[in-house]
């Protein structure tokens, strides 16, 4: 199945590692800048993941206006033929922007599964934590950027459908219904939590130390910060670090030991461990990798593309 992705719409959006396709599916991995974004109706179901930055999003299609904050762990939907007028950023973000076909899925495997495909149409909403998409998210990243595996197909056409079954049960327009209100961590401080996260990823951070940043006591503060982000104040401390040394292996910076001590691992076998832990993959096999998958790696063209 061919996707009709939409062409470049603004400079100040640049491609970070490449595309991905396969059948009923294509992925790219992109730096979003600050700025307004040309908008037209998309062929496509459009599924953005934020994978880091912080950025307040404007935007709005047939309805209310919509104003959030684009912090990582975030998604955001467009459903195919959504006539948005307005996509404005503040600030900068990397993201994962995954097209899916306008239906999700066929026809024919929607009345199988006694699904009405009037009802399957994916609403226009983002700015939420969901732990699923979450992980959807980062699997479908792992793929991006490296050159492809065999059996990357069958992982991704896997990933596809859990995908587009999760959208179904979840975010349809009968289904999808406005969070309500409840305690949460306010932008600002939450703001706050991840510059101070950034400005410091190469010193011992604890709980207390992130909690104090926040004004709030520690069970309070992971409590609030995992609705916020989908992820606990470790994990997204270990995410964070884990893509800081890639960066600086991608760039080839530094040394593994350089590069364990800058990003806050403390010694290069403890680095060792939890990114192959994380990633499948030792760090020197991940710089192997993007070594050799240099060459296969090209210029990307998308709704935010340049």
């Amino acid at each position: 199945m061919t996707l009709s992705v939409q062409d470049d719409k603004k400079q100040g959006s640049y491609s970070l590692a490449g595309t991905a396709t396969w059948t009923g599916l294509h992925v790219e991995h992109r730096h979003i800048g600050p700025g307004a974004y040309q908008c037209d109706r998309p062929a496509c179901v459009e599924f953005a993941y934020i994978l880091s930055g912080r950025s307040a999003v404007r935007r709005q299609a047939d309805g209310p206006l919509q104003e959030g904050l684009a912090l990582p762990g975030t998604s955001w939907l467009v459903p195919a033929g959504a006539n948005e007028t307005l996509l404005e950023f503040d600030g900068d973000s990397e993201c994962l922007i995954v097209y899916l076909p306008s239906s999700l899925i066929e026809d024919s495997a929607l009345a199988d599964y006694d699904i009405d495909p009037a009802c399957a149409e994916v609403v226009y909403a983002g700015g939420f934590a969901d732990p699923t998409l979450s992980q959807i998210g980062m699997a479908i990243h792992g793929l991006v950027g490296r050159p492809q595996q065999p059996v990357d197909r069958l992982f991704a056409d896997g990933l596809r459908r859990a995908l587009a079954a999760h959208l179904i049960g979840r975010y349809t327009t009968d289904r999808w219904k406005q969070p309500s209100r409840q305690p949460t961590l306010e932008p600002r401080r939450l703001q706050r939590v991840m510059s101070f996260i950034e400005a410091r990823l190469g010193e011992n951070l604890s709980l207390d130390d992130l909690a104090g940043e926040a004004c709030l006591s520690p069970f309070h503060f992971s409590r609030l910060f995992q609705q916020a982000t989908g992820s606990s104040p470790h994990r997204y401390l270990t995410e964070r670090r884990i893509e800081s040394a890639k960066r600086m292996i991608r760039d080839n910076r530094a040394s593994m030991v350089e590069i364990a001590l800058d990003t806050g691992f403390g010694s290069q076998a403890n680095f060792s461990r939890i990114f192959r832990k994380t990633t499948g993959l030792c760090p020197t096999e991940y710089r192997d990798l993007q070594r050799a998958g240099s060459a296969f790696l090209v210029p990307a063209k998308s709704k935010f593309g340049q």
